[in-house]
C-alpha cells in the first residue's frame, strides 16, 4: 500500500494522545469552562491541523530549506500564543460562571499551525509512512483522514479530563492551584518542544 495506514495510525495516536502544547491548552480550557462550552475550541484545534497537512503534502516543506528562518520564527510565535492562552485560563476562576467566555473556534483553529510539535508530527508522517512515488493527493488525504479521526477521539478526552478534575475542586481552596498548575504544565510543554528538539 502507498501509505502504511495502520502503522501511521499507531504513530498518530501516540503523538496526538501524549502531552503537548495543544493538549495542555485543551485541558486547561476544559477545566475552566467544561467540555460543552469548550467544544468550539476543540473543533477548531482538530480542524486546524488540516491547515498544515495539506500544504505540507503538496510541497510546503521544500520552502523550509530555502527559508529556515521562517520556520524558526514559527516556533517562537507558537510559544507566545500558547503561553498567552495558558495565562488567560490560569487567571480565571472555575466557580465564576459567565465572567469569561471560553476560547472559540477561531482561537482553536490557529493552535496547531502555531504548534511546532504538530509540524514535526506531520512531516514525520509523510517521510516515514508514505512510499516513494505515492501521488500527493492520495498521501495527503490519507494522512489528513487518519489524523482527524485520531483527534476527534482524543482531543475531547483531554478536554473532558480537565473538566472532571475541575468538577472536584470548583469553589475550593485548591481551585487556584489547579489552574496555575495546568498553566504551568502548558508553558513547560511549550518550552520542552522549543528546547528539546523535535519529538521522536
Amino acid at each position: 500500500m502507498s501509505v502504511a495506514v495502520l502503522s501511521f495510525a499507531v504513530f498518530a495516536a501516540s503523538q496526538v494522545g501524549t502531552p503537548g502544547p495543544a493538549n495542555m491548552a485543551l485541558m486547561t480550557t476544559g477545566a475552566a469552562h467544561g467540555l460543552r462550552a469548550a467544544l468550539p475550541f476543540v473543533a477548531g484545534v482538530a480542524l486546524g491541523k488540516q491547515l498544515i497537512i495539506w500544504p505540507v503534502g503538496f510541497g510546503l516543506m521544500q520552502l523550509a530549506t530555502r527559508y529556515p528562518w521562517a520556520f524558526e520564527a514559527l516556533k517562537w510565535i507558537s510559544a507566545a500564543y500558547i503561553i498567552w492562552l495558558a495565562w488567560r485560563v490560569a487567571n480565571m476562576r472555575l466557580a465564576a460562571k459567565g465572567d469569561a467566555r471560553a476560547p472559540g473556534f477561531l482561537a482553536g483553529l490557529i493552535v496547531h499551525p502555531l504548534n511546532p510539535k504538530a509540524w514535526a508530527m506531520i512531516t514525520g508522517g509523510f517521510t516515514a509512512f508514505v512510499a516513494p512515488g505515492t501521488p500527493a493527493l492520495t498521501a495527503t488525504a490519507t494522512i489528513a483522514a487518519v489524523l482527524l479521526a485520531t483527534q476527534i477521539v482524543l482531543h475531547p478526552l483531554w478536554t473532558w479530563g480537565g473538566s472532571m478534575i475541575a468538577h472536584r475542586v470548583r469553589g475550593t481552596s485548591a481551585e487556584r492551584y489547579l489552574m496555575w498548575t495546568l498553566a504551568g504544565l502548558t508553558v513547560a510543554s511549550v518550552l520542552f518542544v522549543l528546547f528539546a528538539g523535535e519529538p521522536k
